[in-house]
């Protein structure tokens, strides 16, 4: 009976886990190039106790055996990278990648953080950065006289500073990842390059394998705010039922311990 109790228990941690996770999710979703994460769960070990096609007498044996689980764990959470619908801000610096493919930020150590969040400004000294005063990479300025500037679908920065011809000042780029579900997730929409991940390959927007650029938009959560809530009411209605099985054995033991009276 008591194993009933540790069963039950490590099903409530995993549904716990669980719903911390969806709950995660609905906070996100106006969080600008969110993308939802899901729990994965897997069974723990068996207790065994009688093997399948260990034998029953001389000339028989048990076809399915005899193995009693001990409950479930989270083992990963898998960031699903699906494309997030597209929001028309009319901000020239505003830009969404439609496909594959990050953003490059210089972080304060020096490292390069990967992004989906492509809200970016300007600094005092003209580059642009994103709302955590994070360089683009690499790097682009724009002339202080610049009257308009135009991002093109390949990452094209062109500015117009009142001369016949736009003035080109620089050219954004694109990393893809073999596996983006290995990016380590830092806070503020920044990822983070991780063995899993594989390296990053940086590319030009339109590039085989690499996504292009939308000016003037903004890349949604794709949170599916529908599907999470009864992701969310299925999560709980699972730990109420596991903790239904530790009342039932906690019951069943003290049935047990009055038989004593």
């Amino acid at each position: 009976m008591m194993r009933a109790l540790w069963t039950s228990a490590s099903g409530m941690n995993a549904q716990q886990k669980n719903l911390d996770t969806i709950s995660n999710n609905l906070a996100n979703v106006n969080t600008a190039g969110f993308k939802r994460v899901r729990a994965e769960f897997q069974d723990l070990l068996y207790q065994t106790l009688a093997t399948p096609g260990s034998g029953t007498s001389n000339t028989t044996e048990t076809p399915n055996g005899l193995q009693i689980g001990l409950g479930s764990k989270v083992v990963a959470t898998n960031r699903l990278f699906d494309q997030g619908s597209l929001k028309n801000t009319n901000r020239s610096l505003d830009m969404a990648i439609t496909g594959p493919g990050f953003f490059q930020v210089t972080l304060p150590d020096g490292n390069t953080g990967y992004t989906r969040d492509g809200s970016f400004t300007l600094d005092a000294n003209g580059q642009i950065v994103n709302n955590q005063g994070y360089l683009l990479t690499p790097n682009i300025t724009l002339p202080q006289e610049a009257k308009s500037v135009v991002i093109g679908t390949d990452g094209t920065v062109t500015v117009d500073i009142g001369e016949a011809d736009p003035q080109n000042a620089g050219q954004i780029q694109l990393a893809t990842f073999i596996n983006p579900s290995g990016l380590k997730a830092l806070g503020g929409n920044i990822y983070t390059e991780t063995n899993s991940s594989g390296a990053a390959v940086v590319a030009v927007p339109g590039s085989p394998g690499t996504g292009e650029i939308q000016a003037n938009f903004l890349e949604s959560s794709n949170v599916d705010v529908a599907e999470e809530m009864i992701n969310l009411i299925i999560g709980q209605r699972a730990f109420e039922v596991t903790s239904r099985s530790v009342r039932t054995a906690d019951t069943v033991l003290g049935e047990i311990t009055s038989l004593k009276r």
